[in-house]
């Protein structure tokens, strides 16, 4: 069972109630909820905030390939994800990503959660920009796609 959708902040907020009722079931024994949000130091930057872009259409696509992949890599068949991701302009301490994941056991969940965000920072077209307090603002480089 798989959710997937890239929000627009301009248009709606992104919220981790939708998440929990999503992943919410009887038949899964261990569910985790990562929120990604925004700190204020990176690369000794005093951070203000990210606006993040996306090619939507193959964010969307990658996120379907890393759910499939974890039935094989890692033989976890029987589980519920949901993945939202945020396109737009959001400040200090605001969610930009939510994966919430439930399985049967829990090391399962942990292993999935982890599988998952790693995943998408390495292969989705998701780009950064931050903006910083003396009003500077700089795209960030992306991770290089590996293609072994």
């Amino acid at each position: 069972m798989l959710h997937t959708r890239i929000i627009d902040i301009k248009v709606e907020k992104i919220k981790s109630s939708n998440a929990e009722d999503f992943i919410k079931s009887s038949k899964y024994g261990a569910s985790i909820i990562f929120t990604g949000t925004v700190r204020n130091i990176n690369e000794n930057k005093e951070v203000t905030g990210i606006t993040y872009d996306s090619h939507d259409e193959m964010v969307l696509k990658s996120f379907e390939e890393i759910y499939k992949e974890t039935g094989d890599k890692l033989d976890i068949k029987d589980k519920a994800v949901f993945i939202e991701h945020i396109k737009g302009y959001i400040g200090l301490g605001e969610i930009s990503i939510i994966i919430a994941v439930a399985c049967k056991h829990r090391d399962q969940a942990y292993v999935l959660s982890r599988y998952i965000i790693e995943e998408i920072k390495k292969r989705s077209p998701i780009w950064k920009k931050e903006h910083y307090k003396n009003e500077e603002s700089e795209w960030l480089k992306g991770n290089p796609i590996n293609t072994n």
